[in-house]
């Protein structure tokens, strides 16, 4: 009898913990805490040497364009979406060297010139050997021109130093497209390689800035690395962005308005390799620029009034 008692109490004891451990468990799943995800608010993306996770910017448009939206066309990428006004154009500069402009113009919309550049050492301004001929030349046979200065500035005021060197030589020609700040590290080490992101952002807009208020467009070169890593994109947004990305696609997460596609072409009448480029202007902005963009841009401007890595080809500026 007293046995039968205790085997009653046990199974009652046991069936207590049996319902309060129970009760514990779905307490436990009822009020476990969602999993947080790491890259919450984060894109992956292609940085130029690998997929990582990246915050985006804020007030950075993002690049509407997919892969599907090109095909290659001669080995060519062109653009199959509606919407947008393409042009296609090459970049030179005295590594190009004498050029046959009434052969190289065949199939192109414009050019780009460099204008000339900062020493890497010891940092002298310079004027590209070729400018003057380049403008004259590409000018001359039907293409849009434009320029870019490749920078070494370490500061803000030698930022304003070379945007000012390039207006003054640009008052002998019309200009259609950006004047680009063009900074890139140099092979073998630069004067400016040490530069940090901060710094490197505040030389694009004092330069930017300073082209702005002489009447040009301004604009900034970067590949995918500086774009992410190197720029404060955010501080651009009033200029043109030119992105380098070798390939078929422009592959990065932000709009840029003008892509280089290749940095070894072969052109008719240029004896050495040539960047190219695809200039991608959606519709919208066409149409609200009117017949300036036929027109005025033809014409010099008039001065304003007064108020303030692995996807770049080597360079090997030394001066």
């Amino acid at each position: 009898m007293k046995t039968a008692c205790k085997n009653k109490v046990l199974l009652l004891f046991l069936a207590a913990v049996l319902v309060v451990g129970l009760a514990v468990l779905l307490m436990v799943q009822f009020f476990k805490p969602e999993p947080v995800d790491p890259h919450e608010g984060q894109v992956y993306i292609n940085d130029g040497f690998g997929m990582v996770w990246i915050t985006p910017l804020e007030g950075v448009d993002v690049n509407p364009l997919k892969t599907e939206d090109f095909k290659l066309v001669d080995g060519h990428p062109v653009l199959s979406r509606e919407g947008y006004t393409v042009t296609r154009g090459i970049d030179v500069s005295e590594h190009q060297l004498q050029i046959d402009w009434t052969q190289a113009a065949e199939n192109l919309d414009y050019a780009y010139i460099r204008l000339g550049y900062r020493g890497s050492t010891e940092g002298g301004l310079y004027e590209d050997p070729y400018f003057k001929a380049n403008m004259t030349g590409a000018s001359s046979n039907g293409l849009q021109t434009g320029v870019y200065f490749f920078s070494q500035a370490l500061n803000v005021s030698e930022a304003v130093e070379e945007a000012e060197f390039v207006i003054e030589r640009l008052k002998d020609f019309n200009v259609d497209l950006p004047v680009v700040f063009d900074w890139e590290k140099v092979d073998g080490g630069g004067r400016s390689d040490r530069m940090t992101p901060e710094v490197l952002t505040d030389c694009a807009v004092a330069f930017c800035e300073t082209i702005k208020k002489a009447g040009y467009t301004p604009a900034v070169y970067f590949n995918r690395y500086m774009g992410y890593y190197m720029y404060d994109l955010s501080k651009l947004t009033d200029y043109e962005f030119w992105l380098a990305v070798p390939g078929d696609f422009p592959d990065f997460y932000y709009e840029s308005d003008m892509w280089q596609y290749s940095f070894t072409t072969t052109i008719p009448g240029i004896s050495e390799l040539t960047d190219m480029n695809l200039r991608l202007v959606p519709d919208a902005d066409s149409a609200e620029s009117g017949e300036e963009s036929q027109e005025s841009k033809k014409n010099k401007p008039e001065k304003a009034k007064d108020d303030e890595y692995s996807d770049l080809p080597v360079v090997e500026y030394k001066n």
